[in-house]
């Protein structure tokens, strides 16, 4: 018998400070050859230290239980070199959540779930010098007098997250119900995710697919990073199309495929055109132009204008919890980034220096 316990990153996609593995479980086993008939409960109680029934119910309930692959429920009798996989919440944490009442643009919300349009700026979850002020802090707050919700409770709220300075679109469960299904169509990769992204240099092709593993900088913990060697890193897939070549710079729409941290910006620098803007990744300097001091201090008006990576979420889609309808959800371009494309268009234009 093998046992892995793996980080579920396709789930979230944040700063490296916050860690995939704090909020979701992932256990794989494979039974020995002389494995007798056993309930798939029954066999992975025996497997996981500490766990309680409720928690593999749960999973069984909303197909997280799969065995080779198909899902089970908890009376599935286990076979000899049968393949078991479950997907968890980890149990309640102890961090204290304080509601906040800051601003929350929600696009959508019923009894499941809401569909939150985040700014940039906002951290999502706080840890790590970010306790008070997170978007966490602001859903405790919206969410305070809902008998279901615990802002400590990990079967609810966040199903996955964006980085502090990406804007955009982000879903809330609002019971264990709703969090499961979810996280399982983020995990299965079935859930509809495009982002809008301005990057350095002219692309070549007008679409493309980056594959490439990403992992921890070994250099700069702060970063991920591509490795080329197969064997680091975790498997990404991110889909590029360009939607307007401005100069030296392109706006590109990136469909992902996995939700690796940083996904959209590591694969970007990967293939040459960093994000616009992108301090951690070096894209807040001019990496591509003319030395002239008139273009210089318009790329510092582009830099001023939209202060922070220019990436948004602009859309996401998923299959609903409760009704089973499609739910498809769009945001518009934030105004620090039209503006910001705007005047590379007027430069486009004039082209004057």
């Amino acid at each position: 018998m093998t046992n892995q316990l793996e980080d579920i990153e396709d789930l979230l996609e944040g700063d490296p400070e916050q860690d995939s593995s704090e909020l979701f479980e992932h256990y794989r086993f494979v039974a020995d050859k002389g494995q007798g008939l056993l309930r798939v409960d029954k066999f992975i109680t025996t497997r996981i230290d500490g766990i309680s029934r409720n928690r593999i119910q749960n999973a069984a309930d909303v197909n997280c239980i799969l065995v080779n692959g198909t899902p089970v429920k908890s009376n599935y009798k286990v076979k000899p070199n049968d393949v078991v996989t479950i997907v968890m919440d980890r149990p309640r944490r102890e961090i204290e959540i304080i509601p906040e009442d800051l601003p929350l643009d929600i696009v959508y919300e019923d009894e499941d779930l809401m569909v939150i349009n985040k700014q940039a700026g906002l951290v999502v979850h706080p840890g790590h010098g970010n306790y008070t002020g997170t978007l966490v802090n602001a859903i405790a707050f919206h969410l305070q007098n809902t008998p279901e919700y615990d802002a400590k409770d990990p079967r609810l709220g966040l199903v996955h997250r964006i980085d502090k300075d990406t804007s955009g679109l982000l879903v809330i469960a609002k019971n264990p119900m709703a969090k499961t299904h979810l996280s399982k169509q983020f995990f299965d990769k079935s859930t509809k995710r495009e982002y809008i992204a301005l990057v350095w240099g002219a692309i070549e092709q007008d679409s493309g697919r980056i594959e490439g593993n990403i992992g921890r900088n070994v250099r700069d913990r702060l970063q991920m990073t591509v490795f080329e060697d197969p064997e680091l890193g975790k498997p990404a897939v991110t889909n590029y199309e360009v939607l307007e070549r401005l100069g030296y710079v392109t706006l590109v729409k990136c469909r992902l495929e996995t939700g690796r941290t940083h996904q959209i910006r590591v694969h970007m620098k990967h293939i040459g055109h960093t994000l616009f803007n992108d301090e951690r990744y070096g894209g807040n300097i001019i990496l591509k132009g003319t030395a002239f001091t008139k273009y210089k201090q318009f790329v510092q008006n582009c830099f001023n204008l939209c202060p922070r990576q220019a990436l948004h979420a602009k859309s996401l889609g998923f299959i609903h919890p409760r009704t089973g309808e499609e739910m498809l959800f769009e945001s518009p371009l934030p105004e620090d980034m039209t503006l910001m494309i705007d005047k590379w268009r007027g430069y486009i234009s004039n082209r004057d220096f």
